[in-house]
């Protein structure tokens, strides 16, 4: 019983987590100070002229990530929330959701991902770039891009 009530007790003020991470993997902390902040964010069906942010933030040693684009004189966007898991030199993980609707890929209807997405650095290139790049809901490659500062 004694047992119980510090488990109880633990759970109810939030002591235990449920979560299976509690904070952000830090591999290399010169690309965890670049990461954070403000960054221009494109999808190349949006614009490449006209970018979106997508801001980092630290709270609690849990770096999130929260960001939009959206088309001009249309409906198109594409939106990006939630956790980043780990930050390496080149790349960084990132679980959430990220929804696209543009009005030529998948009859202009919303797609919705979710799950754990890869964002790298590849060549001189000055952004990451997600590597899951085939669009699960129609024949279409998206270049979801978060540039450096």
């Amino acid at each position: 019983m004694k047992k119980f009530l510090i488990l109880f007790t633990a759970v109810f003020f939030g002591l235990l987590s449920t979560h299976a991470q509690e904070r952000t993997i830090i591999n290399d902390a010169a690309a965890a100070k670049m990461l954070l902040g403000k960054h221009k964010l494109s999808l190349q069906w949006i614009s490449w002229d006209h970018f979106g942010t997508a801001t980092v933030t630290n709270k609690a040693a849990v770096y999130s990530i929260k960001g939009s684009q959206k088309g001009r004189g249309n409906s198109d966007f594409v939106t990006i929330e939630g956790m980043i898991v780990s930050i390496d030199a080149k790349q960084f993980v990132f679980e959430g959701k990220i929804v696209m609707q543009i009005s030529h890929i998948n009859g202009g209807k919303p797609c919705e991902r979710q799950g754990n997405f890869t964002f790298k650095i590849t060549g001189k290139r000055k952004y990451w770039r997600m590597m899951e790049m085939d669009n699960p809901c129609d024949e279409a490659t998206d270049y979801v891009d978060i540039y450096f500062r």
